[in-house]
């Protein structure tokens, strides 16, 4: 029996999209977490509470739909498209949702479009949550239109085309990252100074609008999301090496998104202050 769509990855964005409402399904997963003895159960319990099918292996999954949803990580996303077009159907679509650098995607395209299926560079423009099924797609490549068509059909509310070539889209996702996740870098660095100093509240206001809520919420990203957001500035800086550009700033947003995302890979605090004192308590035993 066919799923009719396949995640390869089952992590935030898959359940985020799997569970929300207009999503049409029926729906299968696979995610390599479930090699690990320590991950498996708990990505077992994923898929019965999103409501997909779990397979084995990324084969199983890919022979099992028409359309292929990958959000992987992105030193996996290559190998996925490649393992995926082992098994795609003729004519079978592969949405590669991935915040990968344009080359890795012209890769994956021409192992999914030699094996005959259909490829589909998809950026994902904004956090998943709260925007579920309204988060902002674009999609580039020769199949775009259809692409973007087919998006709907599954349930997504705010999907754009950019052009007819494999890779524009995610050279828009690339290159805005420079700024928003260099922002996030930036505003960690900051505060992380202010408080040392004793000046948090001062500097905080001083830049205008409510920059300690916006603070509290670029650190809870990082703490949370760091170490995956680190391997997408990875990849930003590959994106800029290809186009000439020196990633001077983004190799400093790698480091302080990864260092972050270290901090953060137990609990994270509720408030500001707590995050703070978290992060300074996690350095300075670092250093010792």
């Amino acid at each position: 029996m066919t799923s009719g769509i396949a995640f390869i990855g089952f992590g935030e964005a898959a359940q985020t999209f799997a569970g929300a409402t207009g999503w049409t399904g029926p729906a299968c997963a696979y995610d390599i977490k479930t090699l690990s003895a320590e991950q498996r159960d708990a990505k077992l319990a994923d898929y019965e509470r999103f409501g997909v099918s779990g397979c084995e292996t990324s084969g199983d999954a890919v022979a099992e739909a028409r359309s292929v949803l990958s959000l992987v990580t992105a030193d996996q996303s290559l190998k996925a498209a490649e393992c995926a077009a082992r098994h795609l159907q003729t004519g079978g679509w592969f949405f590669d949702m991935n915040s990968v650098a344009p080359a890795r995607k012209v890769a994956a395209a021409e192992a999914i479009e030699a094996a005959g299926a259909r490829y589909a560079d998809v950026a994902i423009m904004a956090p998943v949550m709260p925007a579920s099924l309204k988060v902002p797609l674009l999609v580039s490549g020769p199949h775009a239109v259809g692409a973007a068509d087919q998006l709907r059909v599954f349930g997504f509310k705010n999907v754009r085309t950019v052009g007819d070539k494999i890779g524009e889209a995610s050279a828009i996702k690339m290159i805005r990252s420079v700024m928003t996740k260099g922002i996030e870098a930036l505003t960690a660095e900051c505060v992380l100074a202010a408080s040392k100093a004793g000046v948090v509240e001062e500097v905080t206001s001083s830049l205008g609008g409510d920059w300690t809520a916006r603070a509290d919420y670029n650190l809870e990203r990082m703490l949370v999301h760091g170490s995956r957001r680190a391997a997408e500035m990875e990849e930003v800086c590959a994106t800029l090496e290809d186009l000439g550009v020196e990633p001077v700033m983004t190799r400093g947003t790698v480091f302080r998104q990864a260092e972050l995302g270290t901090i953060g890979a137990g609990s994270v605090p509720d408030s500001f202050e707590e995050k703070l004192r978290l992060i300074a308590s996690t350095r300075k035993a670092d250093a010792a």
